[in-house]
């Protein structure tokens, strides 16, 4: 399920889209609000350029509002229905939460973009080296 060559590789190992090799983000898991979500300009290994347009990754945003709804719904269930708590319990869980997971969140909705429109080519670091 999480071999190269699948989508779920690239996501989960924040890899170039088209090769599976080069880093996608310049730094790894870090807090620093300054290096969080900095890119490559281009893939190290196929050069795809990561910034495909202006504004390329405006999309990513959508992306992360899904991610942002289904973590609220996933985490109000559980705080109302598996540990009772209030109502202002439960929103206040869910503002530390979110607060918690804003990093991993933009990282997540810009990787799983950017492979929404570029495909996996096995090919594409020996093309590059040619």
């Amino acid at each position: 399920m999480l071999k190269k060559g699948t989508k779920l590789y690239s996501i989960s190992k924040a890899k170039c889209p088209r090769c599976h090799e080069g880093d996608f983000f310049k730094y790894g898991v870090t807090l620093n609000p300054n290096k969080i979500i900095q890119l490559h300009d281009n893939c190290p290994k196929c050069n795809l350029k990561y910034m495909m347009e202006p504004s390329f990754f405006y999309g990513a945003m959508y992306v992360n509002y899904g991610i942002i709804v289904a973590l609220f719904v996933a985490v109000f269930i559980i705080c109302k229905l598996i540990l009772d708590l209030t109502i202002i319990q439960s929103f206040a869980a869910i503002i530390i939460t979110s607060l918690i997971l804003a990093p991993f969140n933009l990282r997540l909705s810009r990787i799983i973009w950017i492979n929404m429109f570029v495909k996996y080519d096995e090919k594409a670091t020996s093309n590059q080296s040619a």
